[in-house]
């Protein structure tokens, strides 16, 4: 793909990038290769390839909940920087 100074400076400014002018040609050199890439994907047949969540056929991975007692309120806050009552105290988020 032919991509110009002008094009890279747009990507990069969309991507939140600070790309100093002496980088451009470098730059513009590698994002025309990721383009190249992506065409060459483009050019691949998946008509009958049905979407995939993961590679591997994995069903339910995580183990069977078991109840258990949880921690008594004082060893789950002994660490904890600031604490109002029996719950952790963080500073406040929006003023009233």
């Amino acid at each position: 793909m032919d991509l110009d100074l002008a094009d890279v400076r747009a990507v990069a400014r969309l991507a939140r990038l600070d790309v100093p002018e002496a980088d451009l040609p470098r730059v513009r050199a590698e994002l025309a290769a990721i383009l190249g890439y992506v065409e060459q994907l483009r050019a691949v047949d998946t008509a009958g390839v049905e979407p995939l969540a993961h590679p591997l056929p994995v069903s339910n991975v995580f183990r069977d909940d078991q109840p258990r007692p949880s921690l008594p309120v004082d060893e789950a806050l002994a660490n904890a920087p600031a604490r109002t009552g029996d719950y952790f105290a963080v500073p406040a988020v929006f003023a009233d």
